[in-house]
């Protein structure tokens, strides 16, 4: 595996097992992840929890599939907030698919083997287009995954999160009739799939962040307030660990935007 590009702020972040584990409900409160019963799964929760990604993901591989959520989530978010080459961030969201999805035929009541499939092909898809996503079928594969890992998991923000983000992009690129008629997309599905979601975590930046750009994209000028705020409150966060920290700086670049 090649060198990944630093998180440089891990220092701030200082987790070992034993804080992870008396952390987990908070840091675990989006994707509802058991707590490991791996030791070496905890030690790659905790290196991911620093901003180690690399680290994680290497050590969530040595310890099979109790370990493949671990290196699926580490491996998403270095891809989508750190890796600088398009190819790169693409192979890794793909490679995230079939291992995610290898864990789901293993483990088909694991609602994080689906949520991981759908995320890295929805992240996948925005890379390529995601347009030319949908005509590929990409689409339907990321909608019934997010599905399927919310009726395993109803408490599922994060799947929430992205299915709310699937409703709204579809709807933004081929229209409401069609996204509704083709895809089953509609605009008052994402915006409840959002609402559901902050009322689950409402101290998600990234929920905040996710709901601001649907906003946008459904309602334009006359929500513009409503999601500038939730920008600024997620830019307000205190973040718990390295990727809260990554979710606060995304939303203030598009404060800044």
């Amino acid at each position: 595996m090649a060198t990944w590009t630093a998180f440089n702020r891990c220092d701030e972040y200082p987790f070992d097992a034993n804080r992870v584990k008396t952390c987990w409900s908070k840091l675990h409160a989006g994707d509802q992840e058991p707590v490991p019963q791996d030791g070496r799964v905890l030690d790659a929760w905790a290196l991911f929890h620093r901003g180690e990604f690399q680290h994680a993901a290497e050590l969530g591989v040595q310890a099979g599939l109790a370990g493949i959520t671990v290196t699926s989530k580490a491996t998403c978010v270095y891809a989508n907030y750190l890796e600088p080459r398009e190819k790169v961030r693409l192979r890794l969201f793909l490679d995230t698919a079939d291992r995610a999805a290898a864990l789901a035929a293993s483990e088909p009541e694991n609602a994080n083997a689906f949520y991981w499939q759908a995320y890295a092909l929805g992240r996948y898809s925005q890379g390529i287009s995601v347009a030319k996503a949908l005509a590929q079928g990409i689409g339907g594969k990321v909608k019934w995954a997010l599905e399927k890992a919310i009726a395993l998991q109803p408490r599922h923000a994060d799947a929430h999160v992205a299915l709310g983000a699937f409703h709204a992009e579809v709807i933004d690129k081929v229209g409401s009739l069609i996204a509704n008629m083709t895809y089953g997309a509609k605009k008052e599905t994402s915006l409840n799939l959002f609402e559901m979601a902050l009322g689950l975590t409402p101290q998600s930046a990234i929920a905040k962040v996710e709901y601001a750009n649907a906003l946008v994209i459904l309602e334009g000028d006359k929500r513009l307030v409503d999601a500038t705020r939730y920008y600024e409150q997620a830019a307000g966060t205190r973040a718990l660990d390295a990727t809260e920290r990554l979710d606060v700086e995304m939303a203030l670049a598009e404060l800044a935007n």
